[in-house]
């Protein structure tokens, strides 16, 4: 057995023909070889990073669409509740005016619409009709409960249907909005009156020559 000699301590093998820059230069590479696995984690850490700051992006830009379709739904809603409140403004303020034009329509009937009150009148009718208002009620038109008001009835034999005979106050809309209806005097068909015949047919039947009936 060999007895190892104090005070001396083994050193790695270098070659014998080594020089010391070959020697570093080996040393080096050992260091390199083993700083690539520290890259490899630094690369899966960025990427972890980037993918949250897309999933962050993404859910930003979720909320920044949600939002704007809520402030375009509330603009809409604004603009609707704005048209709305003038319409309901608007009729306020023309109902309040039906008599005034009522009273008009009353002295052009009677002829006393002359003069200045002829001016202020078709001025007022002017303004009114810019405003939106219709006037709407015909002698002779069938009768509808949703625009008349029948005030009168009677019968009648030569309507077919019940029909407004007289007119006697105009109905106003705006738009599609009834303010008033029209208030009416009503005639009926006569009760158990035969239906008016059908000259229609009538005038088919002469035509094509169709033999009469014994």
């Amino acid at each position: 057995m060999s007895e190892e000699t104090p005070g001396f301590e083994e050193k790695p093998d270098v070659p014998a023909d080594g020089t010391p820059e070959e020697t570093e230069a080996a040393a080096s590479a050992d260091k390199a070889e083993g700083a690539a696995p520290a890259g490899d984690a630094t690369d899966v850490a960025l990427l972890a990073r980037l993918d949250q700051a897309r999933k962050a992006l993404e859910e930003r830009t979720a909320d920044l669409q949600r939002l704007q379709a809520e402030y375009q739904n509330y603009r809409r809603r604004v603009e609707r509740d704005r048209v709305t409140v003038k319409e309901i403004a608007v009729a306020s303020l023309l109902t309040e005016l039906l008599p005034v034009l009522d009273d008009i329509g009353r002295a052009r009937d009677h002829g006393e619409l002359v003069g200045g009150f002829k001016s202020v009148a078709e001025s007022t009718e002017t303004i009114v009709a810019k405003m939106g208002l219709q006037q709407f009620g015909k002698e002779g038109e069938p009768f509808d409960p949703t625009i008349h008001e029948a005030l009168m009835h009677s019968y009648a034999p030569d309507v077919t249907e019940t029909t407004c005979v007289a007119i006697l106050q105009p109905g106003y809309r705006i738009g599609e909005r009834t303010i008033r209806p029209a208030r009416v005097a009503v005639a009926e068909p006569q009760p158990g009156a035969a239906p008016a015949k059908d000259d229609t047919k009538s005038s088919a039947d002469e035509e094509s020559g169709a033999p009469e009936e014994g």
